[in-house]
């Protein structure tokens, strides 16, 4: 069924906005992202933030699913739609059933044939995807073309029989799909690597092995059946986690590329290293706006998201590194102008903050990562002017 037929999708549209968009954050937008009460309390905006072209793509899609097949047709939906919980809980109500992003056989045998099922943005493992079609599932196929790209460059790297060194997390959705293409498709292996360190650990080996079993179990979940270090690292391409940090992903690429000259020499570069530049758009491009807010005046910032956002989490890192940063995932967690609850990201759990809100005069930056949708932001701008004592409303009548 043509779920993107124009009456379909414009009656979705109308839907989505009424449940997502924010008339005050366009109007802050249209004001220069500033919004300021009489110098007590100033926001600034980054210039870009919220969703993104993939995550509309993929929650048009679930809600024309829904419009196309009414209830009481099942409809399932592999794990979340996007990283964000009140989207998520928004999909719930419409009475999507939400199943594990890996089907459990117990799950699997629920479904019937002509059951539909939607696949997130982040994708889906080869496996799954076969499961479901053999069930005779109808599938709603919401992947994100960025992430397909990444696919398409893994998949020539396995034909190849080149392994896919892979930077990202390897316990994230969108990684499990993405390793399960590097398997599935010829004789390639592949690996992930989380940060700079692990990347070190990988140099290493390239350049002077070491002892296997000990890589074998630092990398242990990480890797592809059968993998051997000894074998699997004579050629490798490197692709990403289309959320991670540009610049991180860049170094990653410049270690492993120095690591293959110094092993193989520089003749011989191109026999045994591949890139690929697979970062998301949408993703350096609120990491690059919120560079340039960060090189503004600011006494504190605000990133506003799901907990287990990727491209979320990058942005605070980003933040901490420059100023006091609080990571929330709704206004909610402003609890006073006192105390406030928020995601540490080394500690991975929420906890509280007390004098997080300083007195007098304060310059206050925000941004949200790629799955958080305006009507959120709104609520944490109304809730920062509220702690202050000040009606957003009667501000923008001025």
């Amino acid at each position: 069924m043509n779920l993107r037929r124009p009456d379909v999708m414009e009656a979705v549209q109308a839907q989505v906005l009424s449940h997502y968009r924010s008339d005050l954050v366009n109007r802050i937008r249209d004001k220069g992202h500033v919004l300021s009460a009489d110098g007590l309390l100033t926001i600034k905006l980054a210039k870009q933030f919220g969703f993104c072209y993939g995550v509309e793509r993929a929650i048009d899609l679930a809600y024309a699913a829904r419009k196309c097949f009414p209830t009481p047709k099942p409809i399932y939906l592999l794990g979340e739609i996007i990283h964000n919980p009140e989207v998520n809980d928004q999909i719930r109500n419409m009475g999507i059933q939400i199943i594990s992003p890996k089907p459990t056989d117990s799950e699997l045998a629920r479904l019937n044939a002509g059951d539909v099922v939607i696949i997130p943005a982040f994708g889906t493992e080869v496996d799954t995807k076969n499961k479901l079609v053999a069930k005779g599932c109808e599938l709603v196929d919401t992947t994100c073309g960025d992430v397909m790209s990444v696919w398409k460059r893994v998949r020539q790297y396995s034909k190849e029989s080149v392994t896919s060194i892979i930077h990202g997390k390897a316990k994230h959705e969108e990684t499990k799909a993405t390793t399960s293409q590097a398997t599935a498709h010829g004789p390639g292996h592949y690996l992930v690597v989380y940060n700079l360190s692990e990347t070190d650990e990988v140099c290493s080996y390239i350049v002077n092995g070491g002892n296997k079993q000990q890589f074998l179990e630092k990398f242990k979940g990480a890797y592809s059946p059968g993998f051997d270090p000894d074998a699997h690292l004579e050629a490798v391409g490197v692709a990403n986690q289309t959320t991670m940090l540009r610049g991180e992903t860049e170094e990653v690429q410049r270690r492993i590329k120095n690591a293959m000259i110094q092993r193989h020499g520089a003749d011989q570069l191109d026999r045994h290293f591949r890139f690929f530049d697979t970062i998301c758009g949408a993703t350096q491009d609120r990491q690059d706006a919120l560079q340039k807010l960060l090189r503004e005046p600011m006494d504190l910032l605000l990133v506003i998201g799901g907990y287990n956002s990727s491209n979320t989490s990058h942005l605070a890192e980003m933040g901490e590194s420059e100023l006091p940063t609080f990571f929330i995932k709704n206004a909610q967690k402003m609890v006073s102008d006192n105390l406030i609850r928020h995601f540490n990201l080394v500690e991975q759990k929420e906890v509280e903050t007390t004098g997080w809100l300083p007195p007098g005069k304060i310059t206050v930056g925000i941004t949200a990562g790629a799955s958080c949708p305006n009507n959120l932001i709104e609520d944490a701008i109304k809730r920062l002017f509220e702690l202050r004592g000040i009606s957003v409303q009667e501000l923008l009548a001025n």
